[in-house]
């Protein structure tokens, strides 16, 4: 069969009704009060001054995670590849005065307490174009990106990751780690062609885990918090279903990537930055070939990429605005992101039936109604949630010293590693600066530059905060699309062109695929691909290498 066949469109189903909500709440939302702009000083968190040595230190939760080689620029020179690098070598970094930095942090937090029912938002911070789980399926790709599977003898001689043993190939390695034989523990001991799904103490799928809660799976942040958590367990049921239907091991893992890179493509990227900018990336032969326009992220080694600092830290963390302090995952019952331990969205332990997700809250689920209070993402702008201003133990280690605001953090990072100002990179690509005055940035140790991720969520902010602008947009979608180009074995370069069945298959689409959309919500059993044929994945070695990744 032929691959642009293997895919069906997902069944249609009957719409429901209208979810019914509690209007007499509705009331409330007038005692909601905005926040000040961002150039406004707000010192309502105390502050926790650390010395230099220790101020990124971690512990314990993904807070404590260094990306191995990310200090590159620092410690080998702006033009030395490894697993990351620099994609503007010839700027210099931009170190502005840790006191300006702590400041700008401050200012960039909305002090709005995480609200009891999402229905309640009405503050302007909402994203009328973006659901909320398009900043958690970013937190997925991300961890996708950046997984480090290099054998620990190899990290050791080679703790600067001057060397990339790995990629940052889109090829699921947190879904299937080294494979059945090398991590046998993920995969179903009865059918090592299935993935292994657990179960909860009342019945309800889950990751499979150890006796202490923890989830047995390729990469540990993926179960760090209740909502990445269940979308992982959605691409182990997905790729299940595939097997299900008749495809071997081999080709179910190639459909479940490539269903995954299509969202990436098709979904996500015009989500966040912009359909237009995708498009204008893309340029596809008669042969159904793909081919992507790309700039700026020229990697030296096309065969093992590296991941430009400027994207990994900087333009990517844009999703930490995106984040919301409360989310309502099934009707009426609404959850603190950061809360009461136990109480909130923590993960690391068995997915409680209070936070079981109900998809249709997240994404756009075709067959079903839409909520009237579905979450949505925050607007990419230069303010972020209450809950993201102090991390709890479980992100970050609460030792003395120890920075907990994730804003503090990120600008802190920034510096540390070297990354260039935001209108020096702007420069760089062509695009007009954009001055301090209008950044809100007025205190004259600034020098008339800002730090790159403030630039990236400001730029944004100004032309409305619903996609990244032409700075943030440009550098995300061509590493995106720049490593996926280059990986030979991707849908992009498919030899006749590949579709998931539908040119509008989109996350909610695969959800349904997957069999993991609510009990009851949709009509009809979800249609799957027919398996292939014989295997036609590419047998060269393909393998890969802030919700919230701050690590």
């Amino acid at each position: 069969m032929n691959p642009s066949d293997t895919a069906s469109a997902v069944a249609a189903t009957t719409s429901g009704s209208a979810l019914s909500r509690r209007g007499v709440l509705a009331g409330l939302a007038a005692g909601l009060v905005a926040l000040p702009a961002v150039d406004v000083p707000v010192h309502a968190a105390p502050r926790r001054p650390a010395p230099a040595g220790a101020v990124l230190s971690g512990g314990g939760g993904h807070g404590s995670a260094h990306l191995r080689g990310a200090d590159i620029a620092v410690t080998a020179g702006r033009r030395k590849e490894g697993r990351f690098g620099v994609m503007f070598p010839k700027l210099s970094g931009f170190a502005p005065e840790d006191a300006l930095l702590e400041d700008l942090a401050h200012r960039m937090i909305d002090r709005t307490p995480p609200l009891s029912d999402v229905s309640l938002s009405n503050d302007g911070f909402d994203n009328p174009d973006m659901p909320a789980g398009f900043a958690y399926l970013g937190q997925f790709i991300d961890h996708d990106m950046t997984l480090d599977l290099t054998p620990l003898s190899q990290q050791q001689v080679d703790p600067k990751g001057l060397t990339n043993f790995d990629t940052p190939y889109f090829d699921l390695g947190s879904v299937y780690g080294r494979g059945p034989a090398a991590d046998p523990q993920l995969y179903d001991p009865a059918d090592p062609r299935r993935m292994r799904i657990g179960s909860t103490p009342d019945g309800l799928a889950d990751l499979p885990r150890r006796a202490d809660g923890t989830a047995m799976i390729g990469d540990h942040r993926n179960d760090e918090n209740l909502i990445v958590c269940q979308l992982h367990l959605a691409f182990l049921h997905l790729h299940n279903r595939f097997v299900d239907s008749g495809a071997s091991f081999e080709e179910a893992r190639r459909l479940t990537r490539w269903h995954f890179q299509w969202l990436i493509v098709h979904d996500f990227l015009p989500h966040v930055v912009g359909r237009p900018l995708v498009e204008s990336m893309l340029r596809t032969d008669r042969r159904g070939a793909v081919t992507v326009d790309r700039r700026f992220y020229r990697p030296g080694n096309p065969h093992r990429p590296m991941m430009p600092i400027e994207y990994s830290v900087g333009a990517y963390r844009f999703g930490h605005s995106m984040v919301r302090a409360e989310y309502e995952m099934h009707d009426e019952v609404t959850i603190p992101f950061f809360g009461v331990p136990g109480h909130d969205l923590r993960g690391s332990r068995p997915i409680p039936a209070i936070a079981r997700a109900d998809w249709n809250y997240f994404f756009e689920i075709p067959g079903l109604s839409d909520p009237d209070d579905r979450n949505m993402a925050r607007l990419i702008d230069t303010k972020l949630a209450l809950p993201l201003s102090e991390l709890p133990p479980t992100v970050v280690k609460h030792a003395d010293g120890a920075i907990l605001n994730l804003a503090q953090r990120n600008l802190l990072r920034g510096k540390r590693l070297g990354l260039p100002a935001g209108q020096d990179v702007a420069r760089a690509m062509g695009v007009t600066p954009i001055p301090n005055d209008r950044l809100g940035l007025t205190e004259g140790g600034w020098n008339g530059r800002a730090p790159l991720w403030f630039y990236v969520l400001k730029e944004a902010e100004l032309l409305g905060g619903r996609t990244l602008g032409p700075v943030g947009g440009r550098i995300v979608a061509e590493v995106i699309l720049g490593v996926l180009a280059l990986d030979r074995s991707s849908f992009l370069n498919a030899p006749t062109g590949w579709t998931p069945g539908s040119p509008s298959f989109a996350c909610g689409d695969l959800l349904r695929m997957a069999g993991v959309v609510q009990e009851g919500a949709g009509t009809g059993e979800d249609e799957l691909p027919e398996a292939e044929g014989p295997e036609s994945e590419p047998t060269e070695d393909e393998h890969a290498d802030g919700g919230i990744d701050e690590g």
